[in-house]
């Protein structure tokens, strides 16, 4: 008993500021400690209402390995689900605009996301860029934090969207989109480690 105490005291010290700011229970950090992905119903701030989560995984690399795997958005294709294609329209220090294109069933459809990298606080902020075509979304934002801890890191992807589609297609998919992406961007990430 005293054995388990002490590993739950260890695990909650140890854990990064979001993580502490997201409020997880002793279970969800236990399970991020096992390298388990951790789902929450929180959707980022800077958005109307729309589906989506936070999700936070343990990722064996070093923070600045997980960060080239976030800001090569070319090969965001394998990284997001369902996206074919990803290519860089424009793009300097402070920002990227991206066209996406995902395939659902037999369809495509095209979309261009704003992204605003801050590599010295490790955080990668994004947005639907409203003054471009978007075939899917009519609104989507987000982002990815890197924490380091130690060799690790801990690595928080959130994000919501809203869709042309009603709400009941769509729903679960941004869920299940989110260990998806975690889980591809942590096997990449740990790969080139």
């Amino acid at each position: 008993m005293v054995r388990v105490l002490v590993a739950a005291l260890v695990i909650v010290a140890t854990l990064t500021p979001v993580a502490n700011a997201l409020s997880l229970s002793p279970e969800q950090r236990a399970r991020l400690e096992r390298g388990e992905i951790v789902v929450l119903d929180v959707l980022p701030p800077g958005g109307a209402a729309g589906q989506g989560g936070t999700a936070l995984a343990r990722v064996k690399a070093s923070p600045e390995r997980v960060w080239e795997v976030l800001v090569d958005y070319p090969a965001h294709r394998g990284l997001y689900p369902r996206v074919i294609e990803a290519a860089v329209l424009e793009a300097d220090a402070r920002h990227a605009l991206i066209r996406y294109v995902v395939g659902v069933g037999p369809f495509a459809f095209g979309f261009h996301v704003n992204n605003y990298p801050h590599p010295t606080r490790q955080r990668l902020e994004w947005r639907l860029a409203h003054d471009q075509p978007n075939e899917l979304f009519r609104d989507s934002w987000g982002y990815w934090q890197i924490e380091p801890r130690g060799r690790d890191v801990i690595l928080t992807y959130a994000m919501a969207a809203r869709t042309i589609l009603p709400a009941f297609v769509t729903r679960g998919a941004e869920r299940d989109g989110l260990v998806e992406t975690l889980k591809a961007v942590r096997e990449r990430a740990e790969r080139g480690a």
